[in-house]
């Protein structure tokens, strides 16, 4: 997983092999959404904020994850990736060239799960020195 994430950083390449061509990672890691769809999707965050973590409240989807569109946080806009149902969180950061991955499995059947892949990205980018 880590590998995947730090190919997508180095816009398609793994090594010196080239994996995905620049187009499908720029296609893959930019919100795609229209005004729409990303209306609804805001409306669906807002609405199911304690279960939305990453599921609505980055902004953005690309295609296959999520991209956040505003600074919200400490995570700056740009970050792609994914938080999983069972405790997962898994994020790229194209700006400080970082991926974080959490595998609690645990679920996101109540808040606190929520609370501990915040706590997770909140103290990734508190530990990052200028």
């Amino acid at each position: 997983y880590h590998a995947y994430f730090r190919m997508l950083l180095n816009k398609g390449m793994h090594g010196s092999k080239r994996i995905l061509s620049r187009a499908a990672v720029e296609l893959m890691t930019t919100n795609r959404l229209t005004p729409e769809q990303q209306a609804v999707r805001n409306e669906m965050a807002t609405n199911n904020v304690h279960i939305s973590f990453g599921q609505g409240q980055h902004g953005g989807w690309g295609m296959g994850m999520a991209v956040r569109t505003y600074r919200g946080d400490y995570a700056p806009i740009g970050q792609f990736g994914w938080d999983g149902g069972t405790g997962t969180s898994t994020y790229a950061d194209p700006d400080k060239q970082l991926t974080g991955i959490l595998l609690t499995q645990v679920g996101v059947s109540t808040a606190d799960s929520v609370h501990l892949i915040h706590d997770f990205w909140t103290t990734v980018y508190q530990a990052i020195e200028d």
